[in-house]
């Protein structure tokens, strides 16, 4: 093929587009539209005509972008656990919860006042068949944790478990109850 200077051309393999500047012998010089000097032999490059312009239309960029797209994933909705699931009853077992008069309280009168109430509550669920119960003891030192866990051995058909710990974090333990 016969190039000259001044011819427009582009390169094969290349995404380059421009304009011969040079020629020695087998080595051509072209301008890319962008202003940088490339060097290809006669083989790698490809004569323009003056009046062919290269022109895609925004339609057929979209055409191309659909056909090579990934169909996306449906997010299906996401389904809530069923009520059945979710604790029935919560008991919060801090003192200030139970009685006005903590202040000046021992730490034994304390501990009966919240394991009496736990106990009611147990057998309150247990009569009423609610199979499921938190008690809310808080973190601490554990005394109330284990006094509770004793409790809960006392009682047959019964599983205890720490519970939820996004909801509750490490100071609730879940009961539940097994139905005869």
């Amino acid at each position: 093929m016969d190039f000259k200077k001044g011819d427009k051309v582009e390169a094969i393999d290349d995404t380059v587009s421009g304009t011969i500047v040079r020629i020695e012998g087998e080595e051509i010089t072209v301008e890319s539209t962008d202003g940088f000097l490339l060097k290809y032999s006669y083989k790698e490059l490809l004569s323009i005509p003056d009046d062919q312009e290269i022109s895609v239309s925004n339609f057929e960029v979209a055409q191309i972008k659909a056909e090579k797209e990934v169909p996306k994933r449906r997010n299906r909705p996401v389904s809530k656990p069923k009520e059945r699931n979710a604790p029935k009853m919560e008991i919060d077992l801090h003192i200030e919860k139970l009685t006005t008069k903590a202040k000046g309280m021992s730490n034994f009168d304390i501990m009966n006042i919240q394991l009496e109430t736990a106990k009611r509550q147990l057998d309150f669920a247990m009569r009423k068949r609610i199979q499921k119960v938190v008690f809310i003891h808080g973190v601490g030192e554990g005394v109330l944790k284990e006094e509770l866990y004793y409790l809960f051995r006392k009682y047959e058909n019964v599983k205890y478990y720490d519970a939820d710990y996004q909801k509750y974090g490490m100071g609730a333990t879940e009961v539940y109850f097994y139905q005869n």
